[in-house]
């Protein structure tokens, strides 16, 4: 269990989504502009993309070693997604929760799911785009898949916005409008951190 952090139990937020819809952007602009929490750094075994760097926007790793990490029972929650695997490393988050720390954790709708079986008062939050044709657009400007890869990708996509009422929150990311979703989000921590009875998460 978190330590006390004043009067509440340090958050777990978990941000959650279809693939393209700006999680990692949301993520890099919330630390930009120094919200004070512990981002959690998600382990791979995709490639690393030109742009991202190693242990700062993902933890690569090769398959045999994340799949050891999920035997020892060292992932908070993994999932392989069009062939690759992701996962939360449990360490990251049980630390910065005893350290009274804020936890904010990206992962896909399948990870999301299961983090909320293992922990109920994390804050789950559904991050959407205000049209499909934008998701489209934000997927098709990765030139990083083919054809029938990005076909997939929408089609999960679709089915993944079924979900959103699952989550206790969801913010509209519209293109072009990043700070505005940042800003959505941080209000939406502001009221959690208000709530009475505190949510207290156990882990």
């Amino acid at each position: 269990m978190g330590s006390v952090q004043g009067n509440t139990f340090p958050l777990l937020v978990v941000l959650s989504g279809p693939s393209g819809v700006g999680k990692d952007a949301v993520v890099v602009r919330m630390r930009k502009v120094g919200t004070p929490f512990h981002f959690v750094v998600t382990a791979t075994t995709r490639s690393r993309r030109a742009i991202e760097r190693d242990g700062v926007d993902y933890i690569f790793h090769n398959r045999d070693t994340f799949l050891n990490m999920v035997a020892k029972n060292e992932m908070l929650e993994w999932a392989e997604v069009y062939g690759n695997y992701y996962g939360v490393p449990k360490s990251q988050v049980i630390r910065a929760l005893n350290e009274g720390k804020d936890v904010f954790v990206k992962t896909d709708v399948q990870g999301a799911a299961t983090i909320r079986e293992i922990a109920p008062d994390a804050v789950s939050i559904f991050l959407r785009p205000s049209e499909m044709s934008d998701l489209a657009q934000r997927l098709g400007q990765r030139h990083s898949e083919s054809t029938d890869a990005l076909a997939r990708r929408l089609d999960t996509a679709h089915r993944e916005m079924a979900e959103a009422p699952k989550f206790d929150h969801i913010v509209t990311n519209k293109q072009g409008e990043l700070n505005e979703t940042v800003s959505d989000i941080q209000e939406i921590l502001a009221r959690e951190r208000l709530r009475e009875p505190p949510r207290c998460v156990r882990l």
